[in-house]
């Protein structure tokens, strides 16, 4: 079960009359839920952060921030889950990690918590940890034959989807009145571009050796459009969890290939029994060592870490490189990933890495249409294409939406809202790799023509 099915308070219809004072307190422990925490415990921990925060100090150690992220973040998500309608078209990680962006800026989260959420986030480089976790574990988790087929087909829905978005793009942009060069290079391209790392700061450094500007004038122009290109691809991606649930004739649920028989399989091995507690080490370790093996990746030809590992990860699934107890232990380790600590996560990057202020500069209406109609484009040519080549389309699609995500953050609030994290692999080659085409692409068009 995924977070998003974990995520609000679940009270189940059983009888409690008969029952002693110790199983009535049991029955509320693990009947009444904020997330995947029990509601007293959902209080304990609230009661005990906000006596640190009268005492001024918040320890910025692992042990008080797991605390201090997992009662925000689920609180926030909470709030997403609860929202009418829009609860179930991924308000709630677009809740988790806007609401603490906004909390922020208009000062109502305490500065203690905002000071000690930052240096965590940005001394443990926790997203990594959980990025490298969920692909890893995806992966080893993945049926060989469907990850070799998805990995050969998920390039074309891709490349055809980015000459549409382009277009419908700028057609929208023509028809606002927009220049042409202020569409494409300032709207649509930072939307393309992977995000804020391997994208924005890039692209604005390009654009100021190219265009003779001052590199924070390009990346305050490009960033909120960033930001708002991943906004509407975690709505769109909500939007098409609720369009499998009422169609699922259109969705493998998280895989992207049928079965060899037509009909939708799991695309999942097959693993007996629970692993043992050696088994989800060794799973854990499997994730970290190849981040690492990522790493050197990046340091030798400048391919990006979370890519190198991804690539190293599917060479060791392809040649049964390790064991299927130890991949077993890695699927585990990425269900513990993928329920526990996607909101905490997310609200770490609301609090650490998302401006609020920029969002809302760039909701201008201009803006707002050419952004939406580029992302729809994208991924409404991804469903159609996938369709049209034997894969689902509504989990093609889903991927087309993280070609328009903030990167690594974006991929998991857009995996999130989908109810998708099993196709994190083929998130990260639309978000890193072609995004990084995009930008190489887009800066050698511009010097080109426009310097």
């Amino acid at each position: 079960m995924s977070t998003t099915d974990d995520s609000y308070i679940a009270v189940k219809e059983t009888k409690t009359s008969g029952l002693s004072a110790r199983q009535k307190w049991w029955h509320i422990l693990d009947n009444y839920k904020i997330g995947i925490i029990p509601l007293p415990f959902f209080l304990l921990a609230g009661v005990l952060i906000l006596l640190d925060c009268l005492n001024g100090k918040l320890p910025g150690d692992i042990v008080v921030m797991v605390a201090t992220l997992a009662f925000f973040g689920f609180a926030c998500g909470e709030f997403g889950k609860r929202l009418p309608v829009v609860g179930k078209l991924g308000a709630a990680a677009i809740c988790a990690t806007f609401i603490p962006s906004a909390m922020v800026h208009y000062g109502l989260l305490p500065d203690v918590v905002v000071d000690s959420t930052v240096k965590f986030y940005k001394s443990t480089n926790i997203l990594y940890l959980y990025i490298c976790c969920i692909i890893v574990g995806s992966i080893m988790s993945m049926n060989r034959q469907v990850l070799i087929q998805g990995f050969m087909r998920i390039f074309v829905p891709m490349l055809c989807g980015e000459v549409v978005g382009m277009i419908a793009g700028m057609a929208m942009g023509t028809v606002l009145g927009l220049p042409p060069m202020q569409t494409f290079f300032f709207l649509i391209l930072p939307i393309m571009a992977g995000g804020v790392g391997e994208g924005a700061i890039p692209l604005s450094m390009g654009y100021a050796t190219i265009l003779h500007m001052e590199q924070g004038v390009a990346l305050g122009r490009i960033l909120p459009i960033v930001m708002l290109g991943g906004l509407t691809a975690i709505v769109l991606a909500g939007v098409l969890n609720q369009l499998g649930k009422r169609y699922p004739h259109l969705t493998g649920e998280g895989q992207l290939m049928p079965s060899k028989k037509g009909q939708m399989g799991s695309g999942t091995d097959e693993f007996e029994g629970n692993p043992g507690v050696n088994a989800l080490a060794c799973g854990a370790l499997l994730a970290i060592l190849l981040y690492m093996v990522g790493m050197l990746g990046q340091k030798w030809i400048g391919l990006p870490a979370p890519v190198g590992m991804l690539f190293a990860a599917v060479l060791v699934k392809l040649a049964n490189g390790v064991s299927p107890t130890i991949q077993h232990g890695s699927m585990t380790v990425y269900k513990f990933f993928r329920t526990a600590v996607t909101y905490p996560v997310l609200f770490a990057v609301g609090v650490a890495i998302t401006p609020w202020q920029e969002l809302i500069n760039a909701f201008t209406l201009q803006n707002l249409l050419v952004i939406v109609t580029t992302v729809m484009a994208l991924v409404g040519t991804g469903f159609y294409v996938g369709k049209k080549i034997g894969m689902h389309p509504i989990d093609v699609a889903i991927v087309s939406c993280c070609q328009s995500g903030q990167g690594g953050t974006g991929d998991v609030a857009i995996l999130t809202s989908g109810n998708r994290m099993t196709l994190m692999p083929f998130a990260q080659i639309a978000t890193r790799i072609g995004g990084a085409i995009n930008v190489s692409v887009g800066l050698f068009v511009l010097a080109k023509f426009f310097s």
